[in-house]
């Protein structure tokens, strides 16, 4: 009874009516699927892969491999189709996936959305939220979270062109790589799969463990871990600062080759400056090669010469070919050759300079050479070996071995302690001679003020009379002797005991093998004039370092 009041109700016929035509509907859509789904903007489940049989290495081809649904609406759009769930597109060699896409089909072009993945045999994997690929010119655009892998290296940005032509891939909103050995900072980036170089332009940035590298411009190896320095560049560690604009850093070995003037400036004190710099983080070491300027600012001194190293761990260092050391004072500057110097620093942390052979050296109020030369910073002396020659105003001092003591920086004694022999320029023939076993020297105000000599004292000299002439000729023997002189180096005053032999000839009555001492030379052909002379080396200095001599010490230390 109650169904018979529901058909013969007007409203409840319509009702009826109107599903009986839906399941009509559906069954037609069960019978007829694809075909009417692409008529009348349907769906499709389950979309096999487009052309199956077709050749999947055509060029710039887009296949649609896979699909949980697809839409075609002519109402949304005539241009592509709409596709959902575990979408699967292919390229090549290079399989692209999404979790819905639009697909372009007659320009070989999709748009991806959703956990976007790209990879290229097992080798390169690109993952990011959105994906814009372009069939006309193969560009891939990849945006948001974006993450290149590529074996051990890794890119991160939001926003990365991948040209599949070039099989290159591009950012420049800001990027980083990252590899086993530096993460790599930069505004724009690009990388090759093929060859695993980088390029990186504007505030790029290199982080290592050890340091970090600042510049503009680099190019960098994901697989040789080489960073090749093309523009300005900082390299700061905790031990040191680099400066260079061209060379590479291999940041796997830890060793680095720079040009065009690098710098090494060390945490202590030193700046070591080159044509060419060779620098080992590892070993602590640096090599300079051409026009090698080492500084050390803690020390007042510099060191150069065309060749040179120093070692930062041991705190020594070496120069060679035109090699100079410069000490720097408030009054004057010690300029001083040998064919090397080194240096290094003993464990109270006393420095010490070497310079040998053929040692050269020039300060406006002294001059010298000798063969070897040590120079103990505790001390302050410059131990002179083998020929040494002091001069000072008209003075000349020879012996087996000088010491010269600085004090604030100026000389203050000079020691001659196996044998010394003081010679004075008087005019034309004459020279005042002075000769001993043990000879001090002292200087005051750069000039001679004091002489002291013990044992085998030898003296000649041609006193000045009153009106400026040399008349007489005074020889004399004792065993000690001091010579006081005034300001101008004019002798004052001179003591000799205990006892004392000698003679005073006029000039007119003396014979000249009476004017000189035995063992007189007089070297001034050898004497540096001014700073550059110290890198020339006279053929009668070569004849002298040749010749024997009686005494020849060890290095200090």
């Amino acid at each position: 009874m109650f169904l018979k009041k529901i058909f013969n109700s007007p409203r409840h016929k319509v009702l009826i009516g109107a599903l009986c035509l839906l399941a009509v509907s559906l069954l037609d859509i069960i019978f007829n699927g694809y075909t009417w789904a692409q008529n009348h903007g349907n769906v499709d489940r389950g979309v096999t892969p487009q052309v199956p049989l077709a050749d999947r290495q055509q060029k710039n081809k887009v296949f649609l491999e896979h699909a949980d649904y697809l839409v075609a609406d002519e109402k949304i759009s005539t241009e592509y189709q709409i596709l959902r769930g575990n979408v699967v597109f292919r390229k090549e060699g290079v399989f692209m996936y999404c979790d819905s896409a639009y697909f372009y089909d007659s320009s070989n072009s999709l748009d991806a959305f959703g956990n976007v993945k790209m990879n290229q045999g097992d080798t390169l994997f690109v993952y990011s939220d959105v994906m814009y690929y372009s069939g006309t010119d193969e560009i891939a655009q990849l945006r948001y979270n974006v993450r290149l892998e590529n074996r051990d290296m890794t890119l991160y940005t939001d926003s990365l062109d991948y040209d599949m032509i070039e099989n290159l891939g591009y950012y420049f909103e800001g990027g980083r790589i990252v590899d086993s050995e530096n993460e790599l900072v930069s505004v724009y980036g690009q990388y090759d799969p093929d060859t695993k170089d980088a390029e990186f332009l504007f505030d790029v940035e290199l982080v290592n463990e050890k340091y970090v590298m600042h510049t503009d411009t680099l190019h960098y190896n994901t697989n040789t871990h080489i960073a090749d320095i093309v523009g300005p560049t900082t390299i700061v560690s905790d031990s040191n600062i680099i400066y260079s604009q061209r060379g590479w850093y291999n940041t796997e070995a830890d060793n680095a080759t720079l040009y065009d003037r690098s710098i090494l400036v060390g945490n202590n004190g030193i700046k070591l400056t080159g044509d060419t710099l060779f620098y080992d983080r590892t070993l602590g070491y640096g090599e300079a090669f051409g026009n090698m300027v080492l500084t050390d600012s803690v020390h007042n001194s510099i060191l150069d010469g065309n060749y040179g190293f120093h070692d930062e761990k041991e705190n020594k260092s070496f120069a060679t070919i035109r090699a100079r050391a410069r000490e720097i004072s408030e009054n004057d500057t010690l300029y001083l050759h040998g064919d090397t110097i080194r240096t290094y620093t003993l464990d109270d942390s006393t420095r010490v300079m070497i310079a040998e052979p053929n040692v050269r050296f020039f300060r406006f109020d002294v001059q010298g050479i000798c063969d070897s030369m040590t120079f103990v910073q505790r001390d302050s002396i410059l131990y002179m070996d083998k020929h040494a020659i002091l001069w000072s105003g008209e003075r000349q001092i020879t012996g087996n071995s000088i010491d010269l003591h600085m004090n604030d920086s100026t000389v203050d004694y000079a020691l001659l302690p196996d044998y010394g022999f003081m010679a004075e320029f008087i005019g034309e023939v004459y020279f005042n001679q002075l000769s001993g076993k043990e000879m001090k020297a002292y200087f005051e105000e750069q000039e001679l003020r004091r002489l002291d000599v013990n044992g085998n004292v030898q003296l000649i000299m041609f006193p000045m009379e009153e009106d400026s002439t040399y008349n007489k000729l005074v020889d004399a023997e004792s065993s000690y002797m001091i010579v006081l002189l005034k300001p101008g180096q004019e002798v004052d005053k001179i003591t000799m005991w205990p006892e004392v032999s000698g003679n005073v000839t006029p000039l007119y009555l003396s014979r000249k093998s009476q004017y000189y001492l035995a063992g007189f030379a007089w070297y001034d052909v050898l004497r540096p004039k001014y700073p550059d002379d110290i890198f020339v080396i006279p053929k009668e200095m070569e004849e002298l370092f040749n010749a024997p001599v009686n005494n020849r010490r060890v290095h200090r230390n």
